[in-house]
């Protein structure tokens, strides 16, 4: 039910003349779900309270309510004469709805409240909707899904993520929304989240990370203190681009998170000196942004300053991460190796002020449409570093758009980083063993067979000019033959 609903809606945006791309498709979903999202757990509030015998006061009221303008009814059945269509539905939502929207950032009591949250979404937002017919066929497809039980909020969920997967590998902005899946759950595994710790993505993006370890942490048969520890006090996450945000907190609302932990802030504004204790957690899981160059008064924040978006990052997270606390971030596999000043100050600052325990080489293909070679750090903060496990990544198969990673390539690793054994693809390298004036971290596994030594330039043409004279005397013997 819930594909064909999306399958027919897409086939309505596109002939939407304000959607231009799948930027676009994901952006104006969003906050056409969201708000039915909210009709369902308020209905599911309010019959709560009428059971217990309480009053319930709603968060959207009035004729902003879902069943007032997006599908109202009257016994039961859609009430077309009072439903607005055409200009009368855009007008209705560019100069009322979203104002009324917006309006609750500023009178929430909290930052952490889902009135908040509402304020953040449409304040960001703008309808890009210009044919009220179009709108008022989305709003129809989208009523009938239902959001009342976890398994529906799931079905809807891997649809979005479909949807967001689809606008990461079509986009140039791709890379800053969508980190393979099979790779988070893997990075997961490793570190590990109990309940009652607390889980931080600087660059929280689409929300992946956070969206898969509440996936990862919940159970059925978790009890209520624990259920509401995972939904109120587990998940923090940061991000600073409007659209990205807005997904994020759509995605962690369709996995059953009522009012994600999310601030619409550029992390790297925060200078990492003043973080205290107060503000550190127990997890960290990441994938920073590639490339990008920060301005000078952004690298004041840092003891390192470097243009390098993601070497601001990784400062970010050592310092944010609770002494004990655990690790796992995405970062170009040029950090290993980069022979300038931050670069190599930074790698010696990771080994020093953290257990570097792990790292995983993930090959080519691994980002679709990114074009860059990544390698994930896992830490601990605390102990310095000993020694480095090291894992080859290698699905056997070249790893493209239908060739993804998936969660059998990773299902070795995962297995293997318990006992971090030596092997073909594995291998340990001592601190005492690196170069300390570049603690280069690019070592060649030594345990990988040896190749073949190239042949000489010259070796090689004599080989032709034998082959060649070869087949110039098999030629002569069968012109003989006629």
């Amino acid at each position: 039910m819930y594909e064909n609903a999306f399958n027919k809606i897409e086939r309505e945006l596109r002939n939407e003349e304000g959607i231009a791309n799948e930027l676009d498709y994901v952006e104006q979903t969003s906050w056409v779900l969201f708000l039915k999202y909210l009709h369902d757990l308020e209905t599911e509030r309010r019959d709560r309270a009428e059971l217990d015998g309480d009053d319930y006061t709603p968060i959207i009221d009035g004729v902003f309510r879902w069943d007032k303008w997006a599908a109202p009814k009257k016994d039961g059945e859609f009430d077309h004469n009072a439903a607005r269509i055409g200009d009368d539905l855009i007008k209705f939502v560019d100069q009322e709805l979203f104002p009324y929207l917006a309006a609750f950032r500023g009178s929430a009591t909290s930052p952490d409240t889902i009135q908040y949250k509402i304020g953040e979404v449409f304040t960001e937002l703008r309808n890009k909707f210009r044919s009220g017919y179009i709108l008022r066929d989305v709003l129809e497809q989208l009523d009938g899904l239902s959001f009342n039980t976890q398994a529906e909020r799931h079905e809807l969920s891997q649809l979005y993520e479909t949807r967001i997967r689809r606008m990461g590998n079509a986009g140039r902005n791709g890379g800053e929304y969508y980190t393979p899946r099979p790779l988070i759950r893997a990075m997961i595994k490793v570190t590990d989240p109990k309940i009652g710790e607390t889980i931080y993505d600087g660059a929280v993006g689409s929300a992946g990370f956070l969206c898969e370890a509440y996936d990862y942490m919940r159970t059925d048969n978790m009890s209520a203190s624990d259920f509401e520890t995972l939904q109120t006090k587990t998940f923090y996450g940061q991000e600073k681009k409007g659209l990205a945000y807005i997904i994020g907190i759509m995605n962690m609302v369709l996995h059953g998170i009522e009012a994600p932990n999310l601030v619409h802030s550029n992390t790297l504004n925060e200078n990492v000196m003043d973080i205290q204790e107060k503000d550190r957690h127990d997890i960290i899981l990441a994938n920073p942004p590639f490339g990008g160059g920060e301005r000078r008064e952004v690298q004041q924040n840092f003891p390192i300053r470097t243009g390098e978006t993601a070497y601001l990052f990784l400062q970010h997270f050592i310092r944010k991460l609770r002494a004990g606390g655990r690790a796992a971030v995405v970062i170009k596999n040029t950090f290993l190796s980069n022979p300038d000043n931050a670069s190599i100050a930074l790698r010696k600052e990771l080994l020093e002020a953290a257990e570097l325990h792990t790292i995983l080489d993930c090959p080519s293909g691994t980002f679709q449409g990114a074009g860059v070679k990544t390698v994930v750090l896992f830490f601990e903060k605390g102990a310095p570093t000993r020694d480095i496990w090291f894992y080859q990544l290698d699905p056997g198969r070249s790893m493209g758009k239908t060739n993804p990673l998936n969660d059998d390539d990773l299902a070795e690793v995962v297995e293997l980083q318990r006992t971090r054994p030596n092997g073909p693809k594995s291998w340990i390298i001592d601190r005492a063993d690196l170069d300390e004036d570049t603690y280069d971290l690019s070592v060649k596994n030594p345990n990988a067979p040896e190749a073949e030594a190239l042949r000489s330039p010259e070796a090689i043409i004599a080989d032709m000019l034998a082959r060649d004279a070869e087949t110039a005397d098999i030629l002569e013997s069968i012109r003989g033959m006629l």
